[in-house]
């Protein structure tokens, strides 16, 4: 049971997404924290969808980038936490909704599973940045919701702009059969039978 569930591919697919995280989160570090956040690796969060490994490449992706936040005591802990929560949340839509194939069917699972890193990030985030790490004289909720406002648009920007042409790229690898983007072997189609030879008058 285990020996399927971490197989060699999915070890190192869940490698790729975390270095991948944090690639990305410090190309643009300056700006990927505080309270309007450059973070294009939140496309990546998308990839529940498509893959369990996803949820906890994603905590450890978070994790290690938060290291350069200025927030670290914080962004160490309550940040990939949120990270993991909303994963778990897309990862089983992704799951509830596998039934549902096509243009309709990608649209549906894109819509509800980037929902919960938005959100999630959303409400959570401000409240650290407004009440945990802010001045006293600065921590109204006039700013949480300015940061909150500032945390979907964002947020919104990474997953649903940038992580619908991911989905749509893995989706269609998937589909073509290509192996890297498999759960296991590529299944191979089996040989069909050739016809009896006609016979000769």
């Amino acid at each position: 049971m285990l020996k399927s569930i971490f197989t060699t591919k999915r070890i190192c697919r869940a490698g790729i997404i975390a270095a991948l995280y944090v690639a990305l989160t410090y190309a643009l570090a300056p700006f990927a924290f505080g309270p309007f956040q450059l973070r294009p690796a939140e496309a990546l969060t998308i990839l529940p969808l498509f893959y369990a490994e996803a949820i906890p490449a994603l905590y450890v992706g978070c994790l290690l980038a938060n290291i350069a936040s200025p927030f670290a005591v914080y962004d160490l802990t309550i940040g990939p936490l949120v990270t993991l929560a909303a994963a778990l949340c897309t990862f089983f839509v992704g799951r509830a909704l596998r039934k549902f194939t096509g243009r309709g069917g990608d649209a549906l699972k894109i819509g509800l599973g980037g929902i919960f890193p938005v959100l999630f990030n959303a409400f959570v985030i401000p409240a650290v940045i407004v009440f945990l790490c802010s001045a006293p004289e600065e921590m109204t909720m006039a700013a949480y919701w300015t940061t909150f406002g500032s945390f979907v648009l964002t947020q919104s920007v990474w997953i649903y702009a940038l992580g619908t042409p991911l989905y749509l790229f893995i989706a269609g690898m998937r589909k073509k059969g290509v192996a890297a983007f498999l759960d296991g072997k590529k299944k191979v189609a089996p040989p069909t039978e050739s016809a009896p030879p006609a016979p000769q008058a």
